[in-house]
């Protein structure tokens, strides 16, 4: 990309022809202007010198009505070398059918002088034409006839132009100059030399425009400086994308390299951000990688607990098995039918425990997988709740109408978990209270149960802790439900009531028109 930038003043330069468009502009205009000015000074010439009865070419066309009060009717460069075609080679002078006047001849002789000095000066070539295109005055070619050239057939016509001619050198430039089209062509302007209404003469001019190596190295310092600037304006994008781009690209690579290695040391913020796009991306980056590494710290854990859960019943399944095996094989003392029965007891119950773990399991995982679409209200939530748990008086006050972010199956879950942990605690009231606070809605679940002793407050919420084991209690109850509230973007919080427990719930509260399911 940064030779891209470099090479931009070169592809302006030899591929569209810009300045050496320019050159061939400045060329014509100031062929335009000499020939103007020498076709003046001819007219008065041929006005004091010529004899009245002498012969006139073609009628000069008419003026519009419009350029005749026009003080100024200039003449402006009009050649491009990427929109005008190129001629061939000028043709050669060809015998005239007939010779110039006296009269004609001697204003050639009288205006040769005058010629050679302008070109002597100018660099250009001029030929001065009679009424039907007789070289009359000029270096060369003087007798010959011009009138068969595309350019001067126009002028004799009374009509000014210039064009593009292929140029054909007598001696070969340099390998250099072949890069530049400038070299090969040649600019020819025609101007009519108007006399009393008529075409009285043609100005034949011409000049190769300045080659653009030889016109660059004339402006040597000004095209250093200006290199020199390309090149300083270069380095210093180049180190703007080094420190913006390249840098913090390459310090990204090597902390993702590091953290898939195990590296948790490379999560921390990049040195260097360069934009403040890429912090958002980078930061967005490291916080996800902290994210799955929590995710797969929480998975080993979780992995842990349910192992030491399925272990404890597994065992003593095990156990009961292997004596029952025993006394049917008659090894050792012979077991009592209520022997018998307490062992067939114990495994149903922990059968029992383990259906009750895999199906809280599946909760789980549905309610860390939960839908997040849809909307509802408290109010409809809280009806099914009455109707489900009778056992509980359940009473309810704020804002139950506010539409909020979960769909009604999901809250019911919410619910239904947090009245079926206050009922196994010996709760009779359960209490729902609504508030809502710009973008969330806070809802206060309470009820007058046992409570959370303090030493038991920090593991309310960790899958598998329970008081009630002995009684079937399974500790999923409240991890499925922050689970659910995580994934919709809600949380929950154990307050400290006086007395039995309270639950601190907020909810996304949802737009206006929202869909509700």
């Amino acid at each position: 990309m940064l030779t891209a930038v470099l090479a931009l003043p070169f592809i302006g330069l030899f591929f569209f022809r810009i300045y050496e468009n320019q050159l061939v502009h400045q060329t014509e205009a100031e062929l335009i202007a000499q020939s103007v000015v020498l076709a003046a000074v001819i007219r008065q010439d041929f006005e004091s010198n010529l004899p009245t009865e002498a012969a006139l070419g073609a009628q000069a066309p008419a003026e519009p009505a419009s350029a005749r009060d026009e003080p100024f009717r200039p003449i402006l460069p009009r050649l491009d070398l990427t929109r005008d075609g190129m001629l061939g080679r000028r043709p050669d002078a060809q015998p005239a059918r007939e010779p110039a006047s006296a009269a004609f001849r001697a204003a050639g002789e009288r205006l040769s002088p005058l010629l050679a000095e302008t070109q002597s000066v100018t660099l250009a070539g001029f030929r001065l034409l009679d009424p039907w295109g007789v070289v009359i005055a000029g270096r060369e070619e003087t007798g010959l006839s011009l009138a068969h050239v595309e350019e001067v057939a126009t002028a004799l016509s009374g009509r000014f132009t210039t064009t593009l001619r292929q140029r054909v050198s007598k001696n070969a430039p340099p390998p250099l100059y072949s890069l530049s089209r400038g070299t090969s062509i040649r600019i020819f302007a025609a101007t009519p030399i108007i006399l009393r209404g008529r075409v009285a003469g043609v100005l034949y001019a011409s000049r190769t425009p300045s080659n653009v190596f030889r016109h660059l190295y004339e402006e040597r310092g000004k095209v250093v400086l200006a290199g020199l600037s390309v090149a300083a304006l270069t380095l210093l994008i180049g180190l703007a994308f080094h420190r913006t781009i390249t840098r913090p690209v390459h310090e990204l690579i090597a902390r993702t390299v590091a953290i898939g290695h195990g590296d948790r040391a490379a999560m921390r913020p990049l040195s260097n951000h360069g934009t403040a796009e890429f912090a958002k991306l980078s930061q967005s980056f490291l916080d996800m990688a902290g994210n799955l590494n929590n995710r797969s710290d929480f998975i080993a854990t979780f992995a842990a607990h349910v192992s030491h859960e399925l272990k404890s019943p597994l065992t003593s399944i095990e156990g009961a098995a292997e004596l029952l095996r025993d006394d049917i094989a008659g090894d050792g003392r012979a077991m009592s039918d209520a022997e018998r029965r307490r062992f067939l007891s114990n495994i149903i119950t922990d059968t029992h425990r383990l259906t009750a773990i895999t199906n809280r399991l599946r909760e789980l995982a549905r309610a860390e997988s939960a839908p997040t679409g849809g909307a509802t209200s408290l109010s409809p939530a809280i009806a099914a709740l009455q109707r489900d748990v009778p056992e509980l008086a359940i009473r309810a006050e704020g804002d139950l109408d506010g539409s909020i972010r979960i769909s009604a199956e999901n809250l019911r879950i919410i619910l239904s978990h947090l009245a079926d942990n206050a009922l196994r605690h010996g709760a009779t009231e359960f209490a729902i209270s609504a508030a809502a606070e710009a973008d969330r809605l806070h809802v206060t679940v309470s009820d007058n149960g046992s409570g959370v002793s303090p030493n038991n407050r920090a593991r309310i919420f960790d899958s598998f802790f329970t008081t009630r084991r002995d009684s079937g209690g399974t500790g999923m109850g409240l991890a499925i439900v922050r689970a659910m509230l995580n994934a919709h973007s809600g949380s929950i919080e154990l307050l400290d009531p006086a007395a039995g427990a309270a639950f601190s719930l907020a909810f996304q509260r949802a737009a206006e028109g929202e869909v509700h399911g």
